[in-house]
């Protein structure tokens, strides 16, 4: 049987680029493909469909418990225990029992790898202090991100009345958690144990198998329910471009796994990430009279890039920059104008913050006295 799984996915892996995009996702209801950086969409199919995201809804789960431990709230080494609700969490499991202690970033694991219903309650417990909070957060955030088509009514995705997500939100909620670079450390771990508090282990293994068999995917979730049929939202990186796509409702693993693998080839041979501007680039000089230094530059604090087809002539890119009416002192990261990125046509097609690299202070009575010497002299 191994063997056979291994030439299913080793088959689709290395289909011919020239699919039409009609074909890329025929067995799958919904489906959407995004370049990370710029979010931009490559390919959508029904991407507005609400639609049951079975254990995707993983992922929203995942993105509250990084935002937890970046912001200092939460710590991998933090010992959560087990309660009776957790340890009673049916469907997919990594067979938690009531009054263990496992840390946050085992039980983590056991949630991006193995899909643990038991783990990602007792981290919603551990978060939030209640099952029922969790959620309200969840969709808090779901606000936040502007998702149009997604209601939460539990953290791990076992059908529910009212529990529903899209392929377009289900590609934005995977794209803010893919900015906290450590949760893929846990979710392209193939196989691995957990260990449990008698001496014993529990065997994890990854419910997307195209983490092991698909060069450069390292997440993100599976997903499986009578309801919603099989799902699968799956991050890769190739060549400096990270693309991310999603599939819905597709009848079986094997269908899920080859629309998948379709949407991923037509992404990395059809598409190629071109650098704008670099992070920390130097895009304009500001004259601040009442500042300590009188000419202060101005930066991008983060790459600016673009999405541009292969096939396509390389395009050339130009920019404007307008200040705002800023005051000193000017803080590092503070916004103090706007870059506009332009194609070859002279269209806007992007529009970043710009700031400045280091802390800008007020100029004192001395400061402003020898200016003025200088100029007389």
């Amino acid at each position: 049987m191994r063997k056979f799984l291994v030439a299913f996915f080793v088959f689709f892996a290395f289909l011919p680029y020239g699919l039409a995009e009609s074909d890329l996702a025929e067995h799958s209801k919904s489906a959407i493909l995004i370049e990370v950086s710029t979010g931009r969409v490559l390919y959508e199919k029904n991407s507005d469909e609400k639609l049951a995201p079975a254990s995707m809804t993983k992922i929203m789960s995942m993105l509250l418990i990084m935002e937890a431990i970046e912001s200092g709230r939460l710590h991998f080494d933090d010992s959560v225990m087990i309660s009776k609700n957790a340890a009673s969490m049916g469907g997919s499991q990594i067979f938690l029992q009531e009054g263990e202690t496992y840390q946050v970033q085992e039980l983590l694991k056991g949630i991006a790898v193995a899909s643990g219903n038991d783990a990602v309650v007792a981290m919603a417990e551990k978060v939030c202090g209640s099952v029922s909070e969790f959620v309200k957060k969840m969709n808090e955030r779901a606000q936040e991100l502007g998702l149009k088509n997604t209601h939460f009514v539990n953290p791990h995705g076992l059908d529910a009345e009212g529990h529903y997500s899209s392929a377009r939100d289900m590609s934005i909620i995977g794209r803010e958690l893919v900015k906290h670079e450590k949760i893929l450390e846990f979710t392209s771990i193939y196989e691995d144990y957990l260990k449990k508090p008698d001496g014993s282990s529990t065997w994890l293994v990854n419910t997307n198998r195209l983490v092991r068999f698909y060069n450069g995917v390292d997440g993100l979730k599976t997903g499986f329910t009578n309801t919603a049929g099989y799902c699968v939202t799956t991050t890769a990186k190739r060549n400096h471009m990270r693309i991310l796509s999603v599939v819905m409702g597709a009848e079986t693993g094997d269908l899920r796994t080859a629309d998948t693998t379709n949407l991923l080839n037509y992404g990395f041979n059809g598409f190629q990430v071109q650098t704008i501007l670099e992070k920390n680039q130097i895009v304009g000089t500001m004259f601040l009279p009442l500042a300590k230094k009188e000419f202060v530059d101005a930066i991008i604090p983060e790459d600016v890039t673009e999405v541009e087809k292969v096939t396509d002539q390389k395009e050339s890119y130009s920019y404007d920059v307008v200040f705002d009416e800023v005051e000193v002192p000017i803080q590092k990261g503070d916004k103090v104008g706007t870059v506009y990125i332009k194609n070859s046509k002279g269209t806007i097609i992007q529009e970043k913050n710009i700031t400045v690299l280091e802390s800008v202070e007020k100029a004192n009575i001395w400061n402003l006295f020898c200016r003025n010497v200088k100029s007389w002299l």
